[in-house]
């Protein structure tokens, strides 16, 4: 997995973690991330993707993480929130990501940003969400490897 795919996610997460926590226009939040250069090692399409593709379908992905979470998704810390969302957007939208990978990076976030242990809630979480989204592709991996 590419270095600057991976920055695109880290900065995501600071992204979606400020509109978040201020409701202040994705445009405008976009805009101080591009002029302070906090995408300069990142795959830039790749942050626009995930930066606009989870509020545009946070109902979808909310309603995915809410089946698996012991708590209202707002209640959530907003760090682990914004991980989590990334993470079900990919395992929603991106079926050509490999769900390992993207349950590798949600843990890797979750260790870069979280709270002590919070990388064990994201991969539980996460790897709730891709049983049900990615069931065939994790049946046909089991079954490759029981041969």
């Amino acid at each position: 997995m590419s270095q600057t795919r991976t920055n695109a996610r880290k900065a995501a997460v600071q992204a979606l973690y400020q509109w978040q926590m201020t409701g202040q226009n994705l445009s405008e939040i976009e805009r101080q991330f591009l002029e302070e250069e906090r995408l300069k090692d990142a795959q830039k399409s790749y942050f626009t993707e995930l930066f606009h593709g989870v509020p545009k379908n946070l109902e979808s992905i909310d309603l995915a993480l809410s089946e698996f979470v012991d708590r209202p998704v707002d209640n959530i810390d907003p760090v682990e929130r914004a991980i989590l969302r990334i993470g079900v957007y990919e395992l929603s939208f991106r079926l050509d990501m490999p769900y390992r990978v993207v349950l590798n990076e949600g843990i890797n976030l979750a260790k870069y940003f979280g709270a002590d242990g919070s990388h064990r809630y994201i991969n539980g979480i996460l790897d709730k969400v891709a049983q049900q989204t990615r069931a065939i592709e994790i049946n046909a991996k089991a079954k490759t490897h029981s041969k």
